[in-house]
């Protein structure tokens, strides 16, 4: 038996919306299920503050998380259409995207992330609008001016500012210039912030203002078995991915291998920085999220075999099968 994943790749309208519905309710489920996490997410005080205007794990509150997931979703497919990540128009990203955000409902309480994906997907317009200009200072001081902004909700995002200046020479447009106007970019979010909360607050206290510290403590016994079997149904999967994805490397034009390893490396960033501060990983998730659906895409759309076919299958089955688990295991 063949599998195809061509009414996927490309579906019809009606079968795109009816996909896009069903993830909404598998979304619902979790508010309506009263099937949250219990583990504590740690925001920095600026996100408090923004969150504090919307009831926590509210349907407002899940409704405006599903806006900013639907808004990202489509930014997700201007991405790969605009800058051809993978070579051909396809649904797999935006269907890989809302699969796993409906499955994580550790994200559905953190509403500053979505915003904060919001505003880092609107930077990788900027980066990857920079490819082998080496006078590109504009996009660097935006690019990096809304990855700052994204770290006034999550304060370790700032720490990817150096992993995009890394993507600068990966992009071959790393200069004095743009890097000048990287750093300004990133200093301006933080100065103003600063200063308004000096202007109008009798003291400073630095460490309300930011949250870098990090957590080292790792118990594994502290996941339940499914929880384990997921992980690392998951990472089997994106090495398949990876492996799939280099393996047409030499089919990519240099643009678009260059887009390719500049994600890899923030995927890879992302896991470190939510390993290192564990208190803060359900902030990460969403990040995350995106950029394993380019990545995990990108194969299975180009790839028409049964191995990838069936494997696609494996990965919606292990989703669907992890929020069911948590029907059955959590209280």
């Amino acid at each position: 038996m063949k599998v195809s994943l061509k009414n996927l790749i490309v579906p019809s309208i009606p079968l795109g919306v009816l996909l896009v519905i069903g993830f909404i309710i598998l979304w619902l489920t979790a508010y309506f299920g009263a099937r949250f996490e219990t583990s504590p997410v740690q925001s920095p005080t600026f996100a408090n503050n923004i969150e504090s205007f919307i009831y926590p794990n509210s349907f407002l509150s899940n409704m405006l998380s599903i806006a900013f997931t639907l808004l990202n979703a489509f930014l997700l497919g201007q991405i790969n259409n605009r800058f051809t990540i993978i070579r051909t128009r396809t649904f797999l990203p935006i269907f890989t995207f809302m699969l796993l955000m409906s499955s994580w409902n550790e994200t559905h309480q953190a509403n500053s992330s979505h915003l904060v994906l919001t505003i880092i997907t609107l930077s990788l317009f900027y980066f990857f609008s920079m490819a082998r200009d080496r006078n590109a200072s504009e996009q660097a001081f935006v690019g990096s001016f809304l990855v700052s902004v994204s770290s006034l909700f999550v304060n370790p995002v700032i720490l990817l500012i150096p992993i995009c200046w890394i993507g600068f020479v990966i992009f071959q447009s790393f200069s004095l210039r743009t890097f000048l106007a990287s750093i300004f970019g990133t200093l301006a979010p933080w100065i103003l912030f600063i200063s308004g909360k000096y202007l109008f607050q009798s003291g400073i206290n630095f460490h309300q203002i930011i949250n870098l510290t990090p957590n080292f403590e790792f118990n594994i016994s502290a996941f339940s078995f499914p929880v384990l079997i997921y992980i690392a149904s998951l990472i089997i999967i994106l090495i398949i991915s990876l492996i799939g994805m280099f393996s047409l490397s030499n089919s990519d034009a240099i643009n678009t291998r260059n887009k390719l390893n500049f994600l890899v490396l923030l995927l890879l960033s992302l896991l470190v920085l939510s390993f290192i501060f564990r208190n803060q990983f359900a902030l990460f998730l969403p990040l995350i999220a995106l950029i394993f659906s380019l990545i995990f895409s990108h194969p299975f759309t180009l790839k028409h075999s049964n191995f990838y076919g069936i494997i696609f299958i494996v990965f919606c089955f292990v989703n669907i099968a992890y929020v069911v688990s948590k029907y059955i295991l959590i209280k």
